[in-house]
């Protein structure tokens, strides 16, 4: 179905006047790039982060989470059911578990198991403390890890984590609630921080501590008073570093009676034994960033003498030059589209600061610097702060289709996906 009819059928009469003004309220689509929702309501349904496969390695099954909780932050008797959409059989959603160790940004960090024709991933609660579960979808077998996930190795044998109640209390939303930080009033911890999880044992090995990081001066000044945790972890696609964010703030984010403000980032990466640690980005302002290719990670932040824009990082270097100069103007959520060679990048914008609040999806291609808008979505705005409804579009493992998360149709969150095959073939 093209993106015009897509429209037409799910706003009713008034969607070609719409489609006509680029005013309107629901966005439009520069591109005959068909789209199609492929969940429904009444309940929500969602994949949450950008930087994690979505998509099996068929490209016929799609992983999300289902809840009907309202707009609020979740509590731990919050359950979300995790399922599977088969894109092949009208789009069938097959209940395959569920979880209570979630978030509405981060979903349980539920993905497939890189390299793995049917093993998925996501953290849940059980006994008091966060785990992980892997199922096999063919056996239906399911074994659980005794730590939670962040990212995964790109070979499938680990992954890396950090404490998610600590997160919880540093930056609510992007945590898990339900279980206390047992170091909550200590601001520089030496026992927690970065670990790294066995997948088939579910041995870990904390690597790098908050101790650590904080021991590390910030533009030449102490951070020893300062409230540490770690953030966003992304292994490289050959599975021998990774990037983190060390964060620090004030105070706690729910301090009593704390002016605990925002917080600042510097983007590290590291070693996957915990070795060699290098700060990358120490700017303070490290945002939403991937892996290009072993040397190389793209960043929306702003470097110190230069513009907030995304930049593209070699590792342990000084090395940076700007990427989509003029075209990839506002932050977003960027991956690159696999089997492209780096040359198409695909990224989403935060709601336009008008009462259109329209959120736009676009591809980018670096070798020509020509932007491609494949739609642009409103955001009621009721979605807003921890329950916002990024986009955050995730590719298939082949690059010829996308699936994004929504909030445009009818004030409900939900699954989109939209075929950019065609446009990756004419490039």
């Amino acid at each position: 179905m093209l993106r015009r009819e897509f429209l037409t059928q799910s706003l009713g009469a008034s969607a070609i006047a719409l489609l006509s003004n680029p005013t309107n309220l629901f966005g439009f689509c520069l591109e005959d790039v068909p789209i199609r929702a492929i969940t429904q309501g009444p309940k929500s349904h969602w994949f949450g982060y950008y930087d994690k496969w979505q998509f099996d390695l068929s490209g016929r099954y799609v992983l999300g989470m289902e809840v009907d909780v309202p707009r609020r932050s979740p509590t731990e008797n919050d359950i979300i059911k995790i399922g599977v959409v088969d894109l092949e059989s009208g789009d069938q959603w097959i209940e395959v578990g569920e979880s209570n160790a979630w978030g509405w940004q981060q979903g349980c960090m539920l993905q497939w198991i890189p390299d793995s024709e049917d093993q998925l991933i996501w953290n849940d609660q059980q006994d008091g403390q966060y785990v992980s579960r892997i199922l096999s979808r063919k056996s239906g077998k399911e074994r659980v890890l005794p730590k939670p996930i962040y990212a995964l190795s790109p070979d499938g044998k680990f992954a890396v984590g950090t404490e998610f109640n600590r997160i919880q209390n540093m930056r609510p939303g992007y945590g898990y609630p339900g279980i206390p930080d047992p170091y909550a009033d200590q601001k520089t911890p030496d026992e927690i921080g970065l670990y790294r999880m066995d997948l088939q044992s579910g041995e870990s090995k904390l690597i790098f501590s908050l101790a650590q990081a904080a021991a590390i001066p910030y533009q030449g000044k102490s951070l020893e008073d300062k409230w540490h945790y770690f953030n966003h972890l992304l292994v490289s696609p050959d599975s021998r570093r990774m990037i983190f964010l060390h964060r620090w703030r004030n105070a706690p984010a729910n301090a009593p009676g704390a002016a605990s403000g925002g917080f600042m980032t510097r983007m590290f990466t590291i070693n996957v034994d915990g070795s060699d640690p290098y700060i990358l980005d120490p700017s303070g302002y490290t945002s939403h960033f991937i892996w290009r290719d072993p040397e190389h990670i793209c960043a929306w932040t702003k470097p110190k003498g230069k513009k907030a824009a995304f930049y593209l990082f070699k590792d342990k270097t000084d090395e940076v030059e700007i990427v989509g100069d003029g075209k990839m103007l506002v932050n977003g959520h960027n991956t690159y589209i696999p089997n492209t060679n780096g040359e198409w990048i695909l990224n989403d914008t935060y709601p336009s600061n008008d009462q259109k609040r329209l959120q736009t999806l676009y591809l980018y291609h670096v070798p020509t610097d020509r932007k491609v808008v494949l739609g642009q979505f409103y955001e009621p705005p009721m979605f807003k702060g921890e329950w916002r409804c990024d986009l955050h579009p995730r590719s298939n493992q082949q690059g010829t289709q996308v699936v994004f998360d929504s909030t445009h149709q009818n004030g409900q969150r939900q699954m989109y996906l939209a075929d950019i095959s065609k446009i990756i073939e004419n490039s």
